[in-house]
């Protein structure tokens, strides 16, 4: 046989012996991996179970089930404990292996005898392969109801039958088993205790309260005293309390006259022999004195905004959002538009007087101001922020293009010896925003106002609240529109001392506008930086930095008897160059931050700094809430931040305030969630649409009720002193 032929038959029993082993141990489809089935145990009750293959597993938070019969209506499932699992995406989580039972409640109206189910669950291999979520309809028949007895009685009833062979004693009926006693405590303040027979232990987390019939009065924030760690099959980790408990309940009155409240208390205990009571549910009937003073209900600073706008007069409104304007007028928001205008009126060269200055800088105050308050309205009654959706890249590329042109015809090149058919488009193309015409001011202003700076702050979150709410636009687009007007104050300031500082004619003149040529072209690739990746805009500054220098003589000899002047500029232009130069060493790298281009070569201790705060990021709706129950069980509030790489405040946020020291300290114990919101997807509104956002910066708490504390938000920038004293708020 001739060699060839023996090395390829070898070859082919080497393939073939892998693809067996290969075939041996690939990954079962899921419908055989997890086995799931659904059955009616009662008319009131069904059960789903799985069996799962060996080296696979269930995640418990990714279970959910559905009634698609609008007559039947299912109660919460009751999961049995599984084990504690890392997970990579999902950060600790509760698995389940081998087989699971879950029973649920069902409530049957109208005589409804089958049910339609959906059953959704997800799970993975132990080798590292998960699978999507998997979707199953089971039609199950329902038993015909049994004769109505009490749930109570027959339970006890069932454990008697058993005296003669497990027990001695008859379970007690729960109203001895947890005798509950509420008594008002003072004006302000109720007392609310349990007496837990011998052997019988109440759950902490299933107690809750709720006020009836009591019109102006609400319960405070209230704390259940910690309860001894219990591992229970039906609910995992909990904390249950045996013999006695008792606490106070602070009351929130808005009413001064003394009346009678309906106190309704919800809980659920267990026997120690093993045997559940279903949730129980008491009312006690209270008379509360006459309130010595009221409260004042606590609320954030867009809700406060939003109460002063239904109350507040027309003249008193527009005066309170102009203030509110010259506040936000000093945060990084406006500082962009600065240049930007500068270079309109630097445009108009030596033709430029005080008047004139000043009525540029009208136009284009006055069209950022009505864009604004278009816009806002259109956003608060249809829900969408506008201002986000052109953040396109395409949008953003554009208007960097135009922020180029600009600048390229402050440096003169225009007047290259280019092809005289490009020389008028170029020129044309810049011209008509920087002739000193009042439209070109006014369409520069109106697309800075979208494309520039769309942070929302708190002002503006509670003008668009009041509009949504009322839908009386004429006032709260009259007071968007002083707002924007605020805002633009050092821009009309700018625009009258403009006429004044500006030189009139000589080569002061060429250097001025080839410093703001400079400035609008690092406004150009600020803007880029939304869209491009960092290590392309390391290479921009980088650009931007060397080539001025070169024209400020960085790598010229200085004449004899230079003027002190000459040597400013060239000391500048060294120090462009330099940092310029070590940005694009620090491209190199494989670096992105412009703001350190070295990391990572361990030059300094600077690089072992402690780092900022780790946000987990999230994605959907779904996401959220999972995470929200999963930190409720582990007794951790939760803090959601909304981001977007094109919101100036939220880069400051990130920068400044959750860099400080003290900050990370007093947020250990959150858990630290972050929805970036900067693609604008179906999700991210849908995340923004539930909270009644429009759009970032928005910092959100959550409790350890999963409810969010709406009065804790924050909207906008904050400083470390002012974020501190929202969380201790909070608390």
């Amino acid at each position: 046989m001739p060699l060839f032929k023996i090395i390829f038959l070898c070859f082919l029993s080497v393939v073939s012996q892998s693809a067996f082993a290969l075939g041996a141990d690939e990954i079962l489809p899921p419908n055989q991996a997890f086995k799931v089935s659904a059955k009616a145990l009662a008319a009131d009750q069904i059960e789903i179970s799985w069996d799962i293959a060996d080296g696979y597993y269930l995640y418990r938070n990714k279970m959910r089930f559905e009634s698609k019969t609008t007559q039947i209506q299912l109660g919460e499932p009751v999961f049995p404990a599984g084990q504690t699992h890392h997970d990579e995406n999902f950060g600790d989580v509760v698995i389940y292996r081998n087989t699971l039972n879950v029973p649920v409640a069902v409530t049957v109206e109208n005589g409804a005898s089958s049910l339609q189910l959906l059953v959704q669950y997800q799970g993975c291999a132990d080798r590292g392969i998960c699978y999507p979520p998997q979707k199953t309809t089971f039609d199950l028949k329902l038993p015909s109801p049994a004769a109505k007895t009490d749930p109570v009685k027959q339970l006890i009833k069932g454990a008697q039958g058993l005296k003669t062979g497990l027990f001695e004693d008859a379970l007690l009926p729960p109203e001895q088993a947890f005798e509950f006693f509420a008594s008002v405590k003072d004006d302000r303040t109720l007392h609310v205790n349990w007496h837990i027979a011998d052997g019988y232990y109440l759950y902490r987390e299933k107690i809750q309260f709720e006020l009836i019939n009591a019109d102006g009065v609400k319960l405070g924030t209230y704390d259940v005293p910690r309860g001894a760690p219990k591992q229970d099959e039906a609910f995992g980790q909990v904390e249950t309390f045996h013999d006695k408990l008792d606490f106070d309940l602070p009351l929130i009155r808005s009413s001064q006259t003394a009346q009678n409240v309906t106190l309704q208390a919800k809980y659920q205990g267990c026997a120690d022999r093993g045997v559940c009571y279903p949730p129980m549910s008491k009312k006690i009937d209270l008379s509360l004195p006459v309130a010595q003073q009221l409260d004042v209900q606590e609320l954030s600073e867009q809700d406060q905004i939003v109460q002063s706008l239904h109350k507040d007069s027309f003249a008193v409104t527009l005066f309170s959002f102009f203030g509110f304007g010259l506040l936000l007028s000093l945060t990084p928001c406006i500082f962009p538009m600065i240049p930007i205008l500068s270079g309109i009126i630097v445009g108009h060269g030596n033709r430029i007087n005080t008047t004139r200055a000043f009525l540029l800088s009208l136009s284009y105050v006055v069209a950022s101001a009505l864009t604004y308050t278009v816009f806002g309205i259109l956003a608060a009654l249809f829900g969408s922020n506008l201002q986000a959706a052109f953040q396109e890249p395409w949008i953003i590329g554009l208007f960097s293009a135009i922020f180029v042109a600009l600048s390229l015809s402050m440096f003169g090149f225009y007047h290259l010896e280019l092809p005289k058919s490009l020389q008028v488009k170029l020129h044309n193309s810049s011209e008509i925003h920087r002739d000193g015409s009042l439209w070109g001011a006014a369409i520069m202003g109106a697309l800075s106002s979208l494309i520039v700076g769309p942070c929302v702050a708190a002002p503006l979150a509670g003008a668009l609240i009041f509009i949504g709410q009322t839908g009386d636009a004429v006032l709260g687009g009259s007071a968007l529109f002083a707002l924007g007007l605020g805002m633009g104050v050092p821009l009309l300031l700018l625009g009258a001392s403009a006429g004044k500082l500006l030189p009139k004619a000589g080569n002061w003149l060429n250097s001025t506008k080839a410093v703001f040529g400079v400035i609008m072209l690092a406004v150009a690739v600020w803007m880029l930086s939304r869209i491009l990746p960092g290590n392309v805009i390391m290479v921009l500054w980088a650009m931007l930095l060397i080539f001025p220098a070169i024209y400020l003589s960085a790598v010229d000899p200085l004449p004899e008897n230079s003027s002190g002047w000459r040597k400013l500029w060239k000391g500048l232009g060294l120090m462009m160059l330099s940092y310029g130069l070590l940005l694009l060493i620090g491209f190199s790298l494989g670096n992105s931050n412009p703001l350190k281009p070295l990391q990572g070569l361990g030059l300094s201790t600077a690089q072992a700094a402690e780092p900022g705060i780790n946000f987990e990021r999230i994605n959907s709706l779904a996401a959220l809430e999972a995470r929200i129950n999963q930190a409720a069980a582990n007794h951790q509030p939760v803090m959601l931040d909304f981001y977007a790489d094109w919101c100036i405040s939220c880069k400051e946020m990130e920068t400044y305030t959750f860099a400080d020291p003290r900050v990370k300290q007093a947020l250990k114990g959150y858990v630290l969630l972050q929805a970036d919101v900067t693609k604008n997807s179906d999700d991210d509104k849908a995340l923004l649409e539930k909270f009644s956002l429009i759009g970032p910066p928005a910092i959100l708490f959550f409790g350890l009720d999963r409810q969010e504390k709406t009065a804790n938000r924050v909207i906008g920038y904050q400083d470390v002193e002012t974020f501190l004293t929202s969380l201790q708020r909070g608390k």
